[in-house]
Formats: C-alpha cells, structure tokens, sequence
C-alpha cells in the first residue's frame, strides 16, 4: 500500500475543508514551555489559546485494545516521553477520566497491523499503539519513540480524545521541522534510511490545509531523549450539540 497515495484517497480536498470548518468546536493550548513533570515527562505549562481545526484520521488506525503507557515494543529509535493534556475550553479546566489513543510509524516509516506498506509490512503487530486515560490533570503519558517518516508525509502522531460512545475529536500532532532534521541526522535507523526524505511540515498538504501549526507540540531534547507536550482543549457543549446533528 503507498501510504501517500492512500493517505490522499481517504481525505480528499473537500474532506480537508470541511474538516476545517468543525475549528469551532475544539480549542488548543500550545504549551509555552515544555518542563518537566514529576515523573521526567515534558508538563504543558504557559496555555495561549489558539483555534485549532480537527485533522484526518488516516488510512492506518485500529483499536487494538491496550490500555499501556509504553507502547514501543522494542521498535529502535529514539526515545520519547509524550504528554497530552486535555482541558475544557474556556475555563482550562482538566478533563479527568478521558480516553486517549495514539498511533504512529516507526523510525522506518512503518505502521504496525498494515501489509503492504509502501515502506515495508506489519501485519499482526501492534507496536506504537497504545491508550491512556486521563489523571485529574488531565494528563494522558506516553513512553514511544520518535517517529519516522514515510513519502508525503511530515513526522506526525495521531491521537483520539474519545469523550464517549457518540463524540470523539481526532487529531494529529507535529514537531518542528528542526527538531526532526536533528533527530534523524544523530540516531538509528533513521540516519541509515536509503530513501531521502521528501516531505516536511512547510510541504505536506494536511499539515498545511489542516493548520497542522495549531497541534505542534513543544520539543525539547534530554540528554539524547525527547520530551513533548501538548495541550488539547475541547468545547464539549458545542460537540455534544454537533453529535445531535
């Protein structure tokens, strides 16, 4: 499967804007500094309020059902502590409780459960998969690896904030295009990739269409690990409102 060519099927122009026209009824707070929590993991912390729209869902997600905060497998790469905060609109205030999934390739561009991957195959595995529910915080950890790169694509992870049965906003999460440059320049197996990467946020089309500069997460490097954080606000008035529609 050509993960780029896949990835446009499933989300034509009219889908990125109309996607792009639910913006009202989810809000971010872009940490202004990253810093660390008590566990080591980057704690979003300086909240500026910015409209950031809903992003596709791609072509590679599946619940496979685990309820885990490390979620590499042994994938190589370099390690990375992630933090999600999801908060009320608004008022700021934590949402306790909240499930929240996250997906990613590996550092070769692989997603687990997939064949035929135009950069290899993964079916039957569940590697870079995983859910958290949110602490009175609402703070959701997780324990990955930086992610890969794959053709047309920008290094990104997808997350779903699942509020309940009927209403769930999806999203995906970028990093600074130098921070990345940094990562795959320094570790294994991104530096031993063949194939030159193509794709950086100031050139991917859902980056761009989906004002994927809403959803950057603060990075910073520690001592040859990353931490990253981003805070994910949600009107769940208006959603609820929507999910009647």
């Amino acid at each position: 499967m050509d993960q780029r060519k896949s990835a446009k099927r499933s989300l034509t122009r009219r889908q990125v804007l109309a996607g792009a026209a639910t913006a009202a009824s989810i809000f971010g707070w872009r940490a202004g500094k990253a810093q660390a929590g008590p566990a080591g993991s980057a704690k979003p912390n300086g909240k500026i309020c910015i409209l950031t729209p809903e992003a596709a869902e791609g072509p590679f997600y599946f619940d496979p059902k685990l309820v885990r905060a490390a979620i590499a497998e042994g994938r190589a790469g370099a390690p990375l502590a992630l933090t999600l905060q999801v908060v009320e609109a608004g008022t700021c205030g934590p949402l306790d409780k909240v499930r929240v999934d996250i997906w990613h390739c590996d550092g070769l561009g692989v997603y687990s459960g997939y064949a035929r991957q135009e950069t290899g195959s993964a079916e039957g595995e569940t590697f870079l998969r995983g859910t958290q529910f949110t602490n009175a915080d609402g703070m959701a950890r997780f324990d990955t690896i930086y992610p890969g790169w794959y053709p047309g694509r920008t290094p990104h992870i997808h997350f779903k904030i699942i509020l309940d049965d009927r209403d769930l906003v999806t999203g995906q999460l970028y990093f600074p295009d130098s921070v990345s440059a940094r990562v795959y320049a320094a570790h294994s197996p991104y530096r031993e990739r063949k194939q030159e990467r193509d794709t950086v946020n100031t050139n991917d089309f859902i980056f761009l269409e989906q004002n994927g500069a809403g959803t950057l997460a603060d990075t910073e490097e520690a001592g040859g690990s990353y931490r990253a954080a981003l805070v994910i606000g949600i009107n769940r008035a208006r959603r609820s409102g929507k999910s009647r529609e």
